[in-house]
C-alpha cells in the first residue's frame, strides 16, 4: 500500500511547465553582445562544451523542485500485518493411579496405557492453552504444573506408572490438589478434567466439598468415569510365580461424579473403552476452544530522506555548477 501523508505539497510541482516556460522564453530574448570588427579570429575559437549544456542548470532546478516535492509529501509505502492474540484456557488433569486402573478393559493393555496415550494427544491438540496434571491413588501429588511447554508434560505423562503413591482412590484430594493449582490463575477460563475407575475411599476431602470449593473459583470440571460396566479382568501376582487374571467388579461411582459436574457447571462422561475415551478427550477439547482475537494494521516505511536527499543534491549542484562552469559574466 502506497500513499501520501501530506500530498498538498505535491502542488509545487505546478512551477515545473512553469520553469520550462520561462526558460525557452528567456533564450528567444536577444540578450547583451559585444561587438568586434573582424570575425575571422572570433570564428576560430572553439565553442566550449559547457556552453553546450547550458541546459543542465534548468534540468537540475526542475529536479529538485520535483525531489523536495515527493519529500515534503511524505510518501509511504505500507505492507498490512496480522497480531493474532488468544484468551488462553487453564487446564488441569487429575488422573487416577490407583490399583483398579490395572483392569484390562480398554485395549491394547489396561486402563492407565490408554488413559497416557489420550492425555498425549490431548496435551499435543492444544494451541495455546496452559494445561498442568495431579494424579492421585491414596493421597495426590502434582505431577507437572501448569506450563505451555507442552514437550516437558508430555514427559511427565511418559513418567507415570503404577506405585508412585500408596494405593487408594483420593477423588476428593486429587480435586483440591488440581485446584489449588488454579487458584492464582489469572485465565479467564479454568477447568479440571478428571479421569477415575472407582469411588472415593481414602483422603480428608470428600469430593463434593473439592467441587463446591471448585464452583467458588469459577473452575469447570469435567468428570470421566472409565471402565465397561460389570466385570473386569485384572491381572494378579500368582503366589507360585508369574501373573494370572481374575473377574473383578467395576465399582464407578457415576453419582458423585455427575454431582461434580453438575455443582461446577461442567459434564459428565462415561468412557466404556479407549475410543470412547479418546473421543470424550476430543470432545471436551472442541467444548473449551481458545477464543483468537486478530487484529490487523499497517507498517508503512518512510521515503522523506531518500527524496530530500536527492532535492538537496540538485539544489546545491546547481548552486555550485552556477557559480564556477555556467558562471555568467556581466
Amino acid at each position: 500500500m502506497f500513499k501520501f501523508v501530506s500530498p498538498q505539497w505535491l502542488l509545487l510541482l505546478v512551477a515545473v511547465p512553469i520553469i520550462i516556460y520561462f526558460h525557452f522564453q528567456k533564450r528567444t530574448i536577444r540578450s547583451s553582445s559585444l561587438q568586434y570588427s573582424d570575425l575571422t579570429q572570433l570564428k576560430k575559437v572553439k565553442v566550449s562544451s559547457w556552453i553546450k549544456r547550458r541546459n543542465i542548470l534548468p534540468i537540475l532546478r526542475i529536479l529538485a523542485i520535483v525531489f523536495l516535492s515527493l519529500a515534503l509529501a511524505r510518501p509511504q509505502m505500507g505492507r498490512k500485518s496480522q497480531e493474532v492474540s488468544s484468551e488462553g484456557i487453564d487446564i488441569m488433569l487429575a488422573l487416577d493411579i490407583s490399583g483398579s486402573m490395572k483392569a484390562e478393559d480398554f485395549k491394547p493393555y489396561n486402563r492407565l496405557y490408554v488413559a497416557k496415550e489420550v492425555l498425549k494427544q490431548f496435551v499435543l491438540d492444544q494451541k495455546s492453552n496452559r494445561v498442568g496434571l495431579v494424579i492421585f491413588a491414596k493421597e495426590s501429588f502434582t505431577q507437572c504444573p501448569l506450563t505451555s511447554d507442552y514437550g516437558v508434560l508430555l514427559n511427565f505423562i511418559d513418567r507415570i506408572d503404577f506405585g508412585l503413591i500408596e494405593d487408594g482412590t483420593a477423588i476428593g484430594l486429587g480435586l483440591a490438589n488440581a485446584i489449588n493449582r488454579l487458584r492464582y490463575s489469572i485465565a479467564k477460563s479454568k477447568v479440571i478434567i478428571l479421569l477415575t475407575d472407582g469411588i472415593n475411599n481414602a483422603g480428608e476431602i470428600d469430593p463434593l466439598t473439592a467441587a463446591q470449593l471448585a464452583q467458588a473459583q469459577n473452575i469447570k470440571i469435567y468428570a470421566i468415569g472409565a471402565g465397561k460396566p460389570g466385570m473386569a479382568l485384572y491381572p494378579v501376582d500368582d503366589p507360585l510365580g508369574g501373573k494370572r487374571y481374575v473377574y473383578v467388579p467395576n465399582e464407578l461411582d457415576e453419582v458423585t461424579l455427575k454431582k461434580i459436574a453438575e455443582i461446577t457447571n461442567g459434564q459428565y462422561f462415561r468412557a466404556k473403552d479407549e475410543k470412547g475415551l479418546a473421543t470424550i478427550y476430543k470432545q471436551i477439547s472442541q467444548m473449551e476452544k481458545t477464543k483468537i482475537k486478530v487484529k490487523e494494521y499497517t507498517q508503512y516505511n518512510e521515503f522523506f530522506p531518500f527524496w530530500l536527499a536527492l532535492g538537496l543534491g540538485g539544489v546545491l549542484a546547481e548552486i555550485l555548477l552556477a557559480n564556477t562552469k555556467f558562471r555568467k559574466i556581466p
